[in-house]
């Protein structure tokens, strides 16, 4: 490996350069956006051709729309693998917080993918159906989950699955695509990986005392 780009090793399979290319291809766009981004700059780090490129991809566009699928993809395996259905409610959520919390700060390409799609106006991710897929999904185990916490009694009746998704994302997110300007003007006091720990909980205690009722949580010795 190579500056964080895998070589090629004699003949290589099909599928392993379709995710080198993808691999690359998030760091080009995250890092200079759709029209910034080069695909010669993509085939040289991939040891690949552009033709090739084109073959799997079509143009830049479905290459770029391909890539934020698969950013979409990882966030949701990802919370897959965490198997909230296995734990209590509240327990569950505060994992779930707190695993988006920790996958935006780890994955910030993911997070400028995002605001790079904002900046299109969502027209990529529009013509998406995979996207919507998998955010529906994500969106139905939330509401899985909630519907679990209400039917224990510990959950609040009038809570809408989509809004908590809303809360959660938009208190991870900030972290990562403000932390240029923040630090910038705060200092850089909020970025270690203690103080890190300590944010991440408490962004699971915010969305907690929103959705959980009070008796439930001082149950915990959460106060």
């Amino acid at each position: 490996m190579e500056n964080g780009v895998i070589k090629p090793q004699g003949k290589r399979d099909p599928e392993g350069v379709r995710e080198d290319i993808l691999r690359v291809a998030m760091q080009e766009f995250s890092e200079n956006g759709l029209s910034g981004a080069r695909i010669d700059e993509i085939a040289a780090k991939t040891k690949t051709s552009k033709r090739m490129i084109y073959y799997y991809y079509g143009d830049k566009e479905g290459l770029y729309t391909r890539v934020l699928e698969e950013a979409y993809r990882h966030v949701r395996g990802d919370e897959a693998d965490l198997e909230l259905n296995t734990l209590d409610p509240i327990e569950a959520l505060d994992r779930l917080a707190r695993f988006t919390f920790h996958h935006h700060r780890q994955n910030p390409a993911f997070i400028r993918m995002v605001m790079i799609e904002n900046i299109h106006h969502g027209q990529y991710l529009e013509r998406s159906q995979t996207i919507r897929e998998l955010n529906r999904s994500a969106i139905e185990k939330l509401q899985s989950l909630l519907a679990r916490g209400q039917q224990d009694g510990v959950f609040r009746a009038d809570i809408d699955a989509l809004e908590v998704h809303w809360q959660i994302s938009a208190l991870s997110f900030f972290n990562v695509s403000n932390r240029a300007t923040f630090s910038h003007i705060f200092g850089q006091s909020l970025w270690s990986d203690s103080t890190h720990d300590i944010l991440s909980r408490h962004v699971a205690t915010m969305v907690l005392r929103y959705v959980a009722k009070p008796e439930a949580l001082a149950a915990r010795g959460d106060r």
